[in-house]
């Protein structure tokens, strides 16, 4: 038996007895026994979905960032409505624009059929996120696991804790704050803005009211997203490198060229200018504390121990 092998099952009993007991927490080894070959089924998974859609990594993180931010990291963005049941797919947030619900099937499908039972759709929800950022290019970290999925969902906290693309600074602050982030972790998260497409009407106020933003960048953005009209109309979140995963998210704001309202407010002659002129210039120290607020953001309220559920499908309670 390898050395490898003894201490995967060492820290297998260990997390097994801290499952069962009321000081369960999140560990990087929770898996190392009972389903070892989690993260390359995940990450398999997201190298044909990416494959196949680049924006579907942007679609994952956004999912991800949603669940975490309503009652905790615990999969609840990912049940449907039901005859009985309204969940959070349909919140002013998340209606008509949260995706990558199938990718999320097709994981867990491939992870059931390797470990049964075994894995909540919360840690495959966390463990893809981070698979799609390193896959487009941007950094990657050692994922803390061990939650279990809800059994219920929200959407009225999904409708009032879920940043919206109009909130400014000192409301971003807030909400943040409220999870036990801060001001830099808001703004390095943000820098997740650095890939995927946003609706017209999530940034129409913005390129047509606003006057932080550079003139000839509003005016591109305006063919395709007329003042009347056009709401599902899609431009790149980041005008210079959409399909990467870097610091040019940044650079935009220093030019006046983000494209929410709540973009731009990080550079707008307020408390964050230093930071994203930080990011702007220096990509590695952007992923650093990228990646160590995604941990943080991972911790948010985890259902642990007996709480919550292993889901056998993530659109479904058991």
């Amino acid at each position: 038996m390898s050395t490898f092998t003894k201490l995967c099952i060492t820290l297998s009993i260990l997390v097994s007895l801290l499952a069962s007991s009321t000081n369960a927490h999140l560990t990087t080894n929770f898996y190392c026994q009972t389903c070892p070959s989690l993260e390359t089924i995940v990450r398999n998974e997201m190298i044909k979905a990416i494959k196949k859609e680049t924006r579907i990594g942007a679609s994952i993180l956004r999912l991800f960032f949603h669940d975490c931010f309503v009652n905790g990291c615990d999969g609840s963005i990912l049940l449907d409505d039901t005859g009985s049941f309204v969940g959070e797919k349909n919140a002013i947030p998340n209606k008509n624009s949260a995706r990558g619900f199938e990718v999320i099937d097709a994981i867990k499908t491939k992870v059931e059929a390797a470990c049964s039972a075994t894995v909540s759709c919360a840690d495959i929800l966390a463990l893809a996120a981070r698979d799609g950022v390193a896959l487009l290019g941007g950094p990657t970290w050692t994922v803390p696991v061990g939650r279990r999925d809800a059994r219920k969902a929200s959407q009225s906290d999904a409708n009032n804790q879920i940043p919206r693309p109009t909130s400014d600074l000192a409301t971003l602050i807030k909400q943040f704050q409220d999870h036990g982030l801060t001001p830099t972790d808001l703004t390095a998260l943000s820098g997740a803005h650095t890939i995927g497409l946003a609706h017209c009407s999530t940034f129409k106020g913005h390129i047509y009211n606003d006057t932080n933003i550079d003139s000839n960048f509003a005016t591109l953005r305006k063919k395709t997203c007329p003042i009347s009209g056009g709401d599902t109309n899609l431009a790149p979140l980041d005008v210079l490198t959409p399909n990467n995963f870097d610091n040019n998210y940044y650079k935009n704001l220093v030019g006046f060229k983000g494209l929410f309202h709540s973009d731009q407010v990080l550079f707008n002659k307020g408390s964050q200018d230093n930071l994203v002129r930080a990011y702007s210039t220096n990509g590695a120290k952007f992923s650093s504390d990228f990646a160590l607020a995604m941990i943080k953001l991972s911790k948010i309220s985890p259902l642990l121990g007996t709480n919550g559920e292993i889901r056998k499908n993530c659109r479904l309670v058991n």
